[in-house]
């Protein structure tokens, strides 16, 4: 099992009509019951349909093999079709994918963009995925700065990894970066503060 995000964690529905809000609900609780018979039946016409959420929901059940052979090929279809409509968690989890070659050839470059498309809509698991990206030392890619901020961002946003590796990377920075990292925080938050104030309520 790989990338298997639970839909628990409200899902937001995207421009639906009425009906796909009520037919993809009942797929959710399909899906969350681990009915996926079920949650299948619900979502596929509404993915065919344009549905970002139940191309997304299609493309956990592919990429995990729930109720269905697991099978990247399609996993990757139905990510890709909620991408192309700005879903953050298809983002996130195509990011994974190309990460680790799953389905498509490794490409830690597209990756990266995948990750940080899906971090700035408040994806916590893909600012910390940035953030560690940004952390190799080792890598063309360290920017210790940048590290900073999406791990502080997903601290913000109550991620339970993102304190000790905020603070691991602290470590490593200058006053100087920290106090520019720091910034970054600010303007990133400023422009998020709807956002953020959803994960503190």
């Amino acid at each position: 099992m790989r990338i298997a995000h639970a839909f628990v964690v409200a899902v937001k529905l995207l421009c639906v009509t009425a009906v796909w809000g009520d037919d993809f609900q009942q797929g959710l609780d399909a899906y969350n019951s681990a009915d996926y018979e079920t949650a299948l039946a619900k979502w596929q016409s509404l993915a065919d349909s344009g549905d970002a959420n139940s191309q997304f929901g299609l493309g956990q059940m592919y990429g995990n093999g729930f109720g269905v052979m697991m099978d990247d090929d399609q996993a990757i279809k139905y990510y890709g079709l909620a991408v192309q409509q700005g879903h953050g968690q298809a983002q996130c989890n195509l990011a994974v994918m190309y990460q680790n070659g799953w389905g498509v050839t490794q490409n830690d470059a597209e990756a990266a963009k995948l990750f940080t498309l899906a971090a700035e809509q408040g994806v916590t698991e893909a600012q910390v995925a940035i953030g560690r990206m940004l952390a190799m030392d080792y890598s063309e890619a360290y920017d210790p700065v940048r590290a900073y901020k999406w791990f502080s961002i997903a601290m913000l946003m109550y991620n339970i990894d993102a304190g000790v590796k905020r603070d691991t990377i602290a470590g490593k920075m200058t006053a100087e970066q920290i106090a520019e990292g720091d910034a970054l925080v600010k303007t990133w938050s400023d422009g998020h503060s709807s956002l953020l104030a959803s994960y503190q309520d």
